[in-house]
């Protein structure tokens, strides 16, 4: 074995080519995170739940595929199976409906909040540091709450950090979180769910929701006063297209195809009437109804010419000037720079007469800003009104009166992850010894406590521990173990045959060193981590070389799953089964190609089971087989920690943060002057 090196700081290796990536649900920064340092306690063993399988051998990496023909780019649409659907009358006849919550979620945060004493005034609030527990819960009990009627001024603009632009407008492609927070302004939907992630009908664009008893249907009934930013009329006939064009396989929507494929069919009765067919009656089926939808008077044309929805000249027109559906509609981006959304009156008024909420702001101006330090020195001088925050920042960056003057800040838990993803297609790490051994090497220690400020906490897996469905089984977070770690790349066949310092194993009559490249954001954190990584390993013999890689460029690595190892984020969805496309075999999140049929087979009785207490046993059992198989080595869970302007009130969190839920950031407002 390689003589182990002493600990340093060696400068970030730079690597050419290779990947890294995020998702929807990721959270797009790439920069945050860590974990209050754990308390000492004893070295447990290898944290194993069950017998381990015999490990396979890696592989040679596979030669690159050619290019396929243009013509396989242009094969004949794969629609699902068709089917009769019955007539109207009949359903209606034969089934028995059960109504189900039409919602409007800002009246009902508004009943919840009035239930909730404030623990301070607005005024007081604002004069506090948070420096506390209690401080930082009277800032969120005095500002988090909604204007009495005169309060907002609704001629008010806000400011919003985007850390990474776009890779794309339109809703159905939306693969980040920075695009949930644009995208989720100005795209049409049926349903939401609110901060305690229960679903419902939204208000603003549904009258009627009923499910049958046998949970095989869904019925809808639109609103009657829908419109698209063009002026044509929103109607279930754009839902219906819409399913067609999600489930068109040369469409590149695997994120937003799963579980929308568990759908035998979509059917527009007429203008306002719309049924969702179920292949079963799974508990996952109030999700699978709710998929972005897309204008079909737009797309109807277009779409078939060019599937992938952004080359054409049209799709190209589209990005910059799409036909929104939501509150707000894109009225001007400059990529790299800013996106700018204006309300939409026709959404809030139509015939002269209000019809819905109007939003507390008639304008959005999204800046982007990839650099921590720029985005804070903005969020100061009142450039932008809300960031989220890195622990560096939250710790040592916004204690004074420069930060104060203009602004305050807030913290609550979070179910954001962030780990180092494995390719367990990769030579380095198909062997599951491999990827604990990672595990045992990294220091996390030093990561939880220096680079994130002792601010978060050690993670253990794919579900959050205050989740209903996470396992109940202490997991033993890793801790740096070099011994340990070198024992498993040892066992794993990975030693210096040749003295040079650098492990190696014979592949297919060849000498391989293991030496791999990480894929990260640009984001400082993130490579801070990586380099971490880098040191850890390199004092048991494994090279790293850092590669920071511009986001959507790591989206389409990741994707292609053209990359060894990389640092990223998960942000939960609001059903366990949402994550069945990260982890179940061949879906399409699934980046490290990572496989269990053990795992399959309880993604599926897990949305096949309606009792929610069984149903979290399957899930707990999915988390305690991925803390065996380490496919990721995962790293810690972010809290939220979000600067905002002393002008800005209303921000709720949740799981999810204080914007990815209804109504999040719809509930934030300025008062007037």
């Amino acid at each position: 074995m390689p003589a182990r090196r002493p600990s340093f700081r060696p400068p970030v290796r730079f690597a050419r080519g290779l990947v890294c990536s995020f998702a929807l649900g990721w959270a797009a920064s790439g920069l945050v995170g860590c974990g209050r340092t754990p308390e000492q306690a004893e070295l447990k063993p290898e944290p194993v739940l069950t017998q381990p399988e015999p490990e396979k051998p890696p592989t040679a990496p596979p030669q690159p595929t050619p290019p396929a023909d243009d013509a396989a780019g242009t094969a004949a649409a794969q629609p699902p199976t068709p089917f009769a659907p019955p007539p109207l009358e009949a359903l209606d006849r034969d089934t028995k409906w059960i109504d189900r919550p039409v919602r409007d979620a800002l009246a009902d945060l508004a009943k919840e909040l009035e239930q909730e004493p404030p623990l301070a005034t607005a005024a007081e609030a604002l004069a506090l540091e948070n420096d506390s527990a209690a401080n930082n819960a009277k800032i969120l009990s005095g500002l988090g709450r909604l204007p009495a009627a005169g309060q907002a001024d609704f001629s008010a603009r806000i400011d919003r950090h985007l850390p990474v632009d776009l890779n794309s407008t339109n809703p159905i492609l939306s693969s980040s979180s920075a695009e949930q927070d644009v995208l989720g302004l100005t795209s049409f939907g049926l349903f939401s769910f609110d901060r305690r992630l229960d679903a419902f009908a939204a208000a603003e664009t549904v009258e009627k929701w009923q499910t049958s008893v046998d949970g095989m249907l869904d019925k809808v009934v639109l609103r009657g006063d829908l419109a698209w930013s063009d002026g044509k009329p929103i109607t279930a006939h754009d839902v219906a297209f819409s399913y067609k064009v999600i489930m068109d396989e040369r469409v590149p929507v695997p994120a937003v195809r799963s579980g929308t494929d568990q759908l035998r069919g979509v059917h527009a009765y007429d203008d306002r009437t719309l049924v969702f067919f179920h292949k079963e009656p799974l508990a996952t089926n109030v999700w699978n109804i709710n998929f972005p939808v897309l204008p079909r008077h737009v797309y109807g044309e277009t779409w078939e010419q060019d599937p992938t929805l952004k080359d054409s000249p049209r799709h190209v027109e589209l990005e910059a000037k799409p036909v929104c559906g939501g509150a707000y509609e894109i009225v001007s981006r400059i990529r790299g720079q800013e996106i700018v959304l204006k309300a939409r009156t026709s959404w809030h008024t139509v015939g002269g007469k209000q019809v819905r909420d109007k939003p507390f702001f008639d304008e959005i101006r999204f800046r982007i800003l990839e650099d921590p330090n720029t985005s804070l020195l903005a969020l100061k001088k009142g450039e932008i009104d809300e960031m989220a925050l890195t622990p560096e920042q939250w710790t040592t960056q916004t204690t004074d009166d420069d930060f104060y003057a203009k602004n305050t800040k807030a913290t609550a838990p979070e179910w954001v992850s962030f780990h180092f993803g494995w390719n367990t297609k990769s030579p380095f790490f198909s062997d599951r010894r491999v990827r604990r051994a990672m595990g045992h090497a990294f220091d996390h220690e030093r990561m939880l406590g220096t680079i994130c400020h002792g601010l978060y906490t050690p993670c253990t897996g794919c579900f959050h521990p205050s989740a209903w469905m996470a396992t109940k089984k202490p997991l033993e977070p890793y801790r740096q173990d070099l011994d340990r770690a070198e024992a498993l790349l040892d066992e794993a066949g990975w030693i210096d045959r040749d003295n040079d310092g650098i492990r190696d194993r014979e592949i297919d009559g060849v000498s391989v060193p293991f030496e791999f490249t990480v894929l990260s954001s640009q984001q400082p954190i993130a490579l801070e981590i990586c380099t971490l990584l880098q040191q850890s390993l390199d004092r048991i013999g494994v090279r790293v070389n850092v590669k920071p890689t511009e986001f959507t460029v790591l989206q389409q690595l990741l994707l292609e799953k053209k990359f060894d190892a990389s640092f990223g984020g998960w942000g939960a969805g609001a059903d366990p089964d949402t994550s069945s496309n990260i982890w179940v075999t061949g879906e399409g999140r699934n980046f490290g190609s990572y496989s269990n049929p053990e795992v399959d087979r309880l993604f599926i009785e897990g949305r096949t089971e309606v009792d929610r207490a069984k149903r979290a046993e399957k899930y707990a059992r999915i988390q305690e087989l991925l803390w065996e198989d380490q496919p990721y080595t995962w790293l810690y869970w972010r809290n939220s920690f979000h600067g905002f302007s002393k002008d800005v009130r209303g921000y709720v969190f949740s799981p999810r943060g204080p914007f990815h839920y209804s109504p999040g950031f719809g509930s934030l407002w300025t008062p007037v002057p």
